[in-house]
């Protein structure tokens, strides 16, 4: 599209003309740019240069002669920039109202003006440019209206008193400028339009240049569908005299009526492209190439023929591509193309860069051909001179003379315009062009994700790489697409690229690539069909037509390049890959390799368990599919076991090979013969013995062919081997690796080779399960039953039975600093030393899951042992697993060892279950808001009262199966909570101690009371973490190896809420009665706030006890103060009995108080009781202790 010129390219802009005041013509043409749309202007800074604007003398001599061509060439640029549509003259004020002689030429300027525009029908605007001490006068300015003969309000006041008045100026300047601009292409359209309509022309060519210029004036104006109209109508004109036309001779009208169309198909698909009409702009395409494409023109000259296709391809290209970024829902126009019988690709700009380079590299043939039927290169020199574009649109004329106000042209022959025509294609190179065009392609399928159509414009961008000389650009590109060749399996295409790559790799003298590459060729399958040669060289690229003589041909080829024979060598480019004793070939062959179709091998084991040292047969099968048999000197056969490598020599070659393979210290097998048949296998089977225990694989065979020349194949087996891709579907007879069918489906490359039987055993002993936070022994001995242990070592491996892991960092407790949750803590010997702390020779390497322990050197009959110390943090079944590997015999450390495999499962539990319970002072009751509160006992949590005892009961129940001794029980405080928040100690040390059994059972429970009272008034209070101090209640201490002063076990309490009780109800009596002896039972209501709190009580009688005082009355408790309600009662009965119930109710919070029956129990003895009281010294509390 840049070939184009730009007032071809980009639609007509409106044009202008500012006359005179030269220093507002920036300012003003600055804003028409801006404005929507934007307009042109032609700026002259005086009224000297009007002349530009009018009709030259040529123009008025040319307009009524008849036409010598379709379209001026001239013509849309003149009215783009030297035609305005309207002419705006501007006078200062002050000559508008100054002297006469300043009137007298005003007057003239605007006469002269209006002589040069009105033949052109240009609108004209008078702007008068006013300033601030400037006065317009009312008669002057009537004269200059009538002078200048046009409307009042084309007479403009341009003020430039302020910015606002400036603005304004320059807004009315705009609105008046754009209708007339809108006017004057409106006029000068219809005039033409009337001549079309009243067919008032001579010549179809003026019909053709009419339309276009209605079209043009259409555009100028944003009428896009009478532009498009207009347009359509010249082309079809314009299609119609292709035939009947004889004003040039044929060659030159031929290519001046496809210039025409060009032009006015390319102003079509910009029109339909800018409304969103892609679909019918492709299928105008369509029907542009077809009108068009038939007229090929003469044989000489057909290369321009190719090159305009080429040229239509690349515009349209552009414009779609152009399209694809702006027009919006672009891709939604697919689905809707596709019912209209268009193809996805066509709505692609890739598809037309596609054909682009196709017609152009048309278009180089024909040249070629039309430049080899000149007698002489040189009857082109100097043809081109002088010869320079015409006046119209797609002619030459030979240049005669040229002055600044005229041009004298000749005309051209054909025979003259062939030659300047075929000098000029000369002298571009088309193959860059070419691969430019295929490169926008290929980039843009690429983005598209259409690899084979991005593959295929890169195989043909490779090959103009390739002709050009620029072998490692298409070497490069080959190998970037034969993959996708290879998969899809294009047979006649991967012939064609493969010899592509064979001389990019000789003219670069790689001789690997250059082999394997020819290999590949050789083995494709290509039937003899393709033997007559109807290709071009460049068709069927530098291989030829894909044939099995030229397969056959290219085996010999490479065959004797590799064993440096130089019949073999064609041309001087293969010079440089005749190979030297001091440069050996080697191929690679794997499971995804190309070449497997040359050379395809497997190995199949007729076991698949053997015992160390006695031998099996192993079956080697090789089929190649080269078109020629390959003799192979010798094979080498290698296994991931050094020892077991051995190779079979052909028996038919030298000894050359044999003295190679002598080095190699290998077992050596002779072979009457190593051919390979094409699609026939080669079956060899020997015998391998294996002396050392664990997997036996065949990994790769090594096949030679010369002294120099080796291919390593990695070995497949036959139950896993999978077909050769580009010779499934082919004809040809199939048959088994092996000749057991049994083998061939199940046999496998690699052998399991077991392990000699072990004369020592292992010993693991646990008694009981594991407990968290105790080191568990686990005792290990090993006892010697035939064989002495050399060079032990035993591993310990801890492996989760659940699969889980023993590693769990985001459930770590919060009292825990080890992240692991069972770790093997170390190993130690027979006499108590660690292992884990000697040196290096010794111990290898503890880890939390794993060791690595050596084992001493033992005789037949001894034994050792040591023991495993293990630790739990976490409950969790582990499975123990200890392998011990020895060597029975001490004369070498590399000899195979012997492994003896034991396993234990561990349970680790927990081993005792804390819990614990709040409970508020004995006979005390005090008022916790938050549970008057309708709250589920489930989001309910434990509240205290604040600088009030609470008893905290901690319960420790034995979970496991063996007994445990608790040593003691305490809460410590955390770390991180203040120690005046809360008190929590024990009831009383002393008294637990001496009461509570030193032995739990499995099942029984420990309970210990604490004391707790919260001291900080804050909403949560920390009361500390519980720990356990115990340990195994065992009589064997091997049994546990926990130290004596035992294990802890650590719980966290959870925070508890602490509130402020308003009111504390209290009653108290004493701790027991006797039988008709008279006690004081006294209520303390105790207000702890700062307002006056209204009790209301009760007493309700009891029938065991006489009582005196009021039963039902209301009382006030002043703030910060205590009340008291005495009662005086008299048992009447012995035994535990009730006292009588006091109700009180806290009016202000609505809140009853009842104490339980427990609280309201007494004992009441007959007479009274032989025992004394004694006060704790460590608690509030009293603690009755029997008398002994």
């Amino acid at each position: 599209m840049e070939e184009y010129p730009e007032e071809l390219r980009t639609p007509p802009v409106g044009l202008i003309s500012l006359v005179g005041c030269p220093e507002l013509h920036h300012m003003i043409s600055t804003f028409l740019h801006s404005d929507k749309p934007p307009v042109n202007t032609l700026a002259l800074p005086d009224f000297s240069k009007i002349c530009v604007m009018g009709k030259t003398p040529k123009e008025a001599s040319d307009s009524g002669m008849p036409p010598a061509g379709i379209l001026r060439r001239e013509w849309l640029p003149k009215h783009r920039t030297k035609v305005p549509a309207v002419a705006a003259a501007l006078f200062p004020a002050d000559h508008v109202s100054g002297d006469p002689a300043q009137w007298h030429e005003l007057c003239t300027h605007l006469d002269e003006l209006k002589a040069v525009i009105r033949p052109r029908n240009i609108k004209l605007v008078v702007v008068v440019v006013q300033s601030a001490s400037d006065d317009a006068n009312e008669d002057r300015m009537n004269a200059l209206r009538k002078r200048a003969e046009v409307d009042s309000k084309y007479i403009i006041i341009f003020s430039l008193n302020d910015e606002s008045e400036l603005k304004q100026s320059l807004n009315r300047l705009g609105i008046l400028f754009a209708e007339l601009i809108n006017v004057y292409y409106r006029d000068e359209g219809r005039r033409i339009k009337t001549r079309i309509e009243k067919k008032n022309f001579s010549s179809v060519d003026l019909c053709i240049r009419y339309c276009f210029k209605v079209a043009v004036y259409a555009e100028f104006r944003r009428d896009w569908v009478e532009a498009l109209k207009f347009y359509e109508d010249a082309y079809h004109t314009l299609r119609e005299i292709i035939a009947t036309s004889t004003r040039l001779p044929a060659i030159q009208r031929l290519v001046e009526i496809k210039t025409v169309a060009e032009q006015l198909h390319f102003k079509i698909s910009t029109l339909l492209l800018h409304g969103g009409k892609i679909i019918e702009a492709v299928s105008w395409f369509h029907q542009h190439c077809t009108s068009y494409g038939g007229l090929v023109g003469e044989a000489e000259v057909n290369f321009l023929h190719w090159e305009w296709m080429s040229r239509q391809f690349l515009v349209f290209a552009e414009l779609v591509d152009t399209s694809s970024r702006t027009v919006p829902g672009f891709s939604s126009l697919i689905s809707s193309a596709m019912d209209k019988g268009l193809t996805e690709w066509e709505l692609q700009p890739a598809y037309y860069y596609q054909l682009a380079s196709h017609y152009l590299k048309e278009k180089r043939s024909c040249l070629e051909l039309s430049l080899s039927m000149l007698e002489s290169s040189n009857e082109l020199g100097g043809t081109a001179e002088s010869v320079i574009p015409s006046v119209y649109v797609g002619q030459f004329a030979r240049l005669l003379e040229q002055t600044d106000d005229a041009v004298a042209m000749q005309p051209l022959t054909d025979e003259e315009f062939t030659r300047f025509t075929m000098a000029e294609a000369k002298r571009f190179q088309d193959s860059f062009e070419i691969i430019a065009l295929l490169k926008k392609s290929f980039d843009i399928y690429s983005s598209l994700k259409a690899s084979k159509m991005a593959s295929h414009c890169g195989f043909h961008m490779a090959k103009e790489y390739f002709y050009a000389g620029e072998t490692k650009k298409a070497k490069q590109i080959f190998d970037s697409i034969i993959p996708l060749y290879r998969h899809e399996g294009w047979v006649t295409l991967l012939w064609e690229i493969l010899g592509y790559l064979r001389e990019c790799s000789r003219r670069d003298g790689s001789l690997k690539e250059f082999v394997e590459y020819s290999l590949e060729m050789a083995a494709l399958p290509v039937s003899s069909l393709g033997g007559v040669h109807s290709f071009s060289y460049k068709e069927c690229g530098p291989a030829g037509p894909p044939s099995l003589q030229q397969r056959e041909a290219i085996q010999k080829e490479v065959l004797g390049i590799v064993s440096r024979d130089t019949g073999f060598i064609s041309n001087g480019d293969s010079n440089n890959l005749l190979k030297t004793e001091n440069s050996p070939l080697h191929l690679e062959i794997d499971l995804v390799s190309p070449l497997r179709v040359a050379l395809l091998v497997s190995a199949a084991f007729h076991e698949q368990v053997v015992k160390p040292g006695t031998p099996t047969l192993i079956t080697l099968s090789f089929m190649s599919q080269l078109p020629l048999t390959v003799e192979i000197d010798s094979l080498e056969i290698q296994f991931n076991q050094s020892e077991c490598n051995f190779a079979i020599l052909n028996a038919q070659k030298s000894t050359s090979v044999t003295s190679f393979i002598s080095q190699q210290s290998y077992r050596v097998e002779t072979a009457p013969a190593l051919a390979l048949i094409t699609n026939k296998w080669l079956r060899l089977t020997y015998d391998v013995k294996s002396d050392q225990s664990g997997k036996l694989e065949c990994v790769s065979i090594i096949a030679r062919i010369g002294s120099d020349f080796t291919i390593c194949c990695r070995a497949e087996s036959p139950a896993s081997m999978g077909d050769v891709p580009l010779w499934k579907f082919e004809e040809r007879v199939e048959s088994l690796p092996t000749k057991d069918p049994p083998l061939a489906f199940s046999g496998q490359k690699a052998i399991q080779v077991e392990e000699p039987d072990p004369l020592v055993d292992v010993i693991l002993d646990a008694l009981g399960p594991a407990l968290v936070g105790e080191s568990f022994v686990v005792p290990v001995t090993i006892a010697t039953k035939g064989h002495n242990v050399c060079f032990g070592e035993l591993k310990v491996n801890l492996v989760d039975t659940r699969g889980g892991g023993l590693v769990s960092p985001r459930e770590i407790e919060p009292h825990s600093t080890d992240s692991h949750h069972v770790e093997l803590l170390g190993v130690s010997g027979p006499d108590g030393e660690d292992k884990s702390q000697m040196g290096s020779d010794n111990i290898r390497k503890i880890q939390h899951s794993f060791g690595l322990v050596s084992v001493p050197f033992l005789k037949n009959g001894d034994s050792w042992s040591c023991k495993l110390e293990i630790k739990w943090h976490r409950p969790k079944p582990i499975m123990l697993y200890v392998s011990l590997g020895y060597s029975p015999s001490s004369d070498d450390v590399n000899t195979q060892k012997v492994h003896v495999h034991k396993s234990l499962q561990i349970e680790g539990k927990a081993p005792v279950v804390v819990s614990h319970r709040l409970m508020l002072p004995f006979r005390c009751d005090p008022l916790l808001l938050s549970r008057i509160k309708p709250v589920s006992d489930s989001e309910r949590s434990a509240s205290l009262p604040l600088n009030e005892t609470s008893m905290l009961i901690v319960s420790a129940k034995n979970f496991t199966e063996v007994p445990l001794r608790i040593i003691s029980m305490s809460i410590e405080a955390d770390e991180n909570a203040s120690e005046s928040s809360c008190s929590v100690s024990p009831a009383n040390d002393d008294y637990v101690d001496s009461v509570v059994p030193a032995v739990l059972v499995p099942g029984e429970v420990y309970k210990k009371v604490f004391t707790v009272v919260p001291m900080a008034n804050s909403p949560k209070v920390k009361m500390g973490t519980v720990c356990i101090r115990w340990k195994r209640d065992v009589k064997s201490p091997e049994q546990c190896d926990s130290s004596s002063t035992g294990v802890v076990t650590k719980h966290r309490l959870p925070d508890a809420d602490v509130e402020l009780s308003p009111l504390v109800v209290c009653l108290e009596c004493p701790p027991y009665a006797i039988l008709g002896d008279p006690f004081t039972y006294a209520v303390k209501v105790r207000n702890q706030t700062q307002l006056l709190q209204e009790m209301k009580f009760s007493l309700i009688d009891s029938y065991s006890f006489v009582s005196s005082g009021f039963h039902n009355d209301t009382i006030f408790v002043l703030p910060k103060s205590e009340h008291i309600l005495s009662y005086k009662l008299v048992p009447l009965a012995s035994g535990l009995q009730q006292l009588p119930r006091v109700v009180a109710t806290a009016v202000r919070y609505s809140a009853g108080f009842q104490p339980s029956d427990t609280a309201l129990s007494i004992f009441v003895f007959p007479s009274k009781p032989p025992f004394e009281m004694k006060r704790a010294e460590n608690t509030q509390e009293s603690v009755m202790l029997a008398a002994k």
